[in-house]
């Protein structure tokens, strides 16, 4: 990790930031108020001018993503083999076949269902074709991926998962159809996930370098629940009642094809693009959820788990149940309130039920249970009012790209046994003791652009004056058993999902920039905005809104019974996809000991 990439476009300390701006000001020269650099246009940032074919809405019903089943054992554990395949796909049904990706050749991929302390292995192999199916735009680590010599280069990633770095999913170890090309930093075939954290829900997806975006928007993402007898006890809705919900975007062609905007037009003789050319984000006009567009999902009155995963590229969702009239179109009163169970990393301390809406940020998991009894025969809206690009600037100038349809669900007319509940206390999650910490991080989130002009989203740290790109020298180097703060201050005029492999962490709260100190010796928690219920427990992702500093804390191997001491190179970035392919992203490394040195790079 001390090779280059080339020079960053901002090249500013931390004390010349503080002394030279306010929060305003940093968030103008973030492009908030005021860009700097190259101003993204509508047709490289959200392609309004394409739309989907014109589908009739609530046709189909929602499928439930089938189970995975061992193929035998490996040393004692159980034993997957996952193939990714391409395959057609019926999303819609005026749409023809789509042409995806899939996990076990269906999208999403099936739900792989482990049990906490008994580790599984799986064997992750690569059968899709050589060409893409979506635009590659290889001036993205071109320095770093042989374009010309590979075919589609995939890695798994377990989103959540407390695991070795070898079985991480590192955006350089990837591995091209049937294993033929490895990337530098490739190790095994086959994955070892030891379990040991508690219950939650996870899920995988791929992490290539430079292509995650593309490969994750063609279907390469799947559930990963993990379970233990204790949460089984609780008496929660389960069985047919326990339903997963993939929410994502998508955009398609007439003829039932993806679509994916390539933004290269070489127009710009300043700074001509590439074609096809990274977009800075990506939002689809479509809803699909379970890999089917605009379905409905028909359920009894009673109680029913929903496991909510935002799989989108870069979509937020504000959900809230609505009353619908379908003939009319119209919505009426709120329906029945989310209860939340349990966040990222497994069950809360005792259910909270949102009083408003529930953000899912990109990547971010809510589980929580909803009371339908009291509608029977009554047709309910999910409905999102979340900005796309979410709190950007754009809210104020229309530059918009809402999705506030998200599925319909149908509540029978007859009344059914529910022996299910939602008990007042429901997991043990201890504290991290802010008093207990050994570093504290700043970690800005600035704006820059790249050698073609276009905007490029970095992050920065503590130890140095600029922000950094991936292949910059690694700055964050925690000890085993340490905790840590790490405190996000957005620079940037969006929204950012951060997300740290290996560990989860808790919320600690929030507060404007302005009133930050970073050369202050410790954090005032008090004075925080305090997080919000639905960030709750164990967290593995966060959103750092502009202007804002989010401060988390982090212990790094187990804590209080849970989780497992792991060493070595790992990532940390932001989970809007096409920012992570375009270098929102820096390595971690996990040191044995004080005076330990991990004995590899990322």
């Amino acid at each position: 990790m001390s090779d280059q990439l080339g020079e960053v476009g901002t090249d500013l300390s931390r004390r010349d930031f503080l002394a030279a701006t306010g929060s305003a000001g940093a968030l103008s020269l973030a492009g908030c108020t005021a860009p700097t650099g190259r101003t993204e246009t509508p047709s490289e940032s959200l392609s309004p001018e394409f739309s989907s074919p014109d589908l009739e809405k609530w046709i189909d019903e929602v499928p439930r993503p089938g189970v995975m089943e061992p193929a035998g054992e490996k040393d004692g554990s159980p034993y997957y083999e996952m193939e990714m395949r391409e395959v057609e796909q019926q999303i819609h049904s005026d749409l023809p076949p789509t042409t995806v990706w899939g996990y076990d050749a269906q999208y999403p991929g099936p739900t792989i269902e482990a049990q906490q302390g008994e580790p599984v292995r799986v064997r992750w192999e690569n059968k899709l074709p050589d060409e893409h199916l979506l635009p590659v735009d290889e001036t993205i680590h071109s320095s770093k991926i042989p374009y010309d010599s590979t075919g589609v280069r995939v890695v798994p990633h377990l989103h959540g998962g407390n695991v070795e770095h070898s079985s991480d999913g590192k955006p350089t170890a990837w591995f091209t159809h049937d294993f033929e090309q490895t990337g530098p930093k490739f190790e095994k075939k086959v994955y070892y996930y030891v379990n040991d954290q508690p219950p939650a829900t996870l899920w995988y997806h791929d992490h290539s370098l430079g292509v995650t975006r593309l490969n994750v928007y063609a279907g390469l993402a799947g559930l990963y629940l993990l379970r233990n007898d204790r949460e089984e006890s609780l008496g929660l809705p389960s069985g047919e009642y326990e339903i997963p919900l993939v929410l994502q975007d998508r955009s398609f062609n007439d003829d039932g094809s993806l679509f994916y905007p390539t933004a290269g037009d070489g127009t710009d003789t300043d700074s001509p693009k590439p074609s096809p050319s990274i977009v800075p984000q990506f939002f689809g006009d479509t809803s699909v959820v379970n890999g089917k567009a605009w379905p409905r999902l028909s359920i009894d009155p009673r109680k029913y788990r929903f496991r909510i995963l935002n799989g989108s590229n870069c979509r937020y969702y504000n959900l809230k149940l609505l009353e619908y009239d379908e003939s009319a179109g119209t919505t009426g009163t709120s329906g029945p309130p989310f209860t939340i169970i349990g966040t990222d990393g497994g069950l809360l301390r005792s259910p909270a039920m949102i009083e408003g809406r529930l953000e899912i940020g990109t990547a971010k998991r809510a589980d929580v249970v909803v009371d339908f009894s009291d509608y029977a025969g009554q047709t309910l809206l999910m409905h999102n009012d979340a900005a796309a690009p979410y709190r950007g600037p754009d809210i104020t100038t229309g530059d918009q790209q809402p999705l506030p349809d998200v599925m319909l669900i149908d509540v029978a007319a007859d009344d059914v046994d529910d022996p299910s509940r939602v008990p007042g206390t429901l997991a043990e999650v201890p504290e991290i003791p802010a008093d207990s910490v050994d570093e504290e991080r700043y970690l800005p989130m600035l704006m820059s652009s790249d050698e073609y002009g276009r905007p490029l989203h970095l992050l920065g740290s503590d130890a140095e004056s600029s922000p950094h790109k991936l292949y910059d020298p690694v700055t964050e180097e925690p000890n085993l058993h340490d905790t840590e703060i790490w405190s996000f201050a957005n620079l940037t005029g969006v929204s950012h999902p951060m997300h740290m492999h290996l560990v989860h962490f808790q919320v600690l709260g929030r507060q404007p920039y302005s009133e930050y100190d970073p050369e202050a010796e410790s954090i005032d928690v008090e004075s925080l905005e305090p997080p919000a219920p639905v960030e709750a427990g164990w967290n593995d992702v966060v959103t750092a809104n502009p202007g804002e500093v989010t401060h988390v804390i982090v212990h790094f191997g187990e804590f209080e019974g849970l989780f497992n001491d792991q060493t070595g190179w790992y990532m940390w970035h932001c989970h809007m996809l096409e920012h992570e392919d375009h270098d929102m992203m820096r390595p971690f490394r996990v040191l044995p000991n004080s005076d330990g040195e991990a004995d590899e790079s990322p």
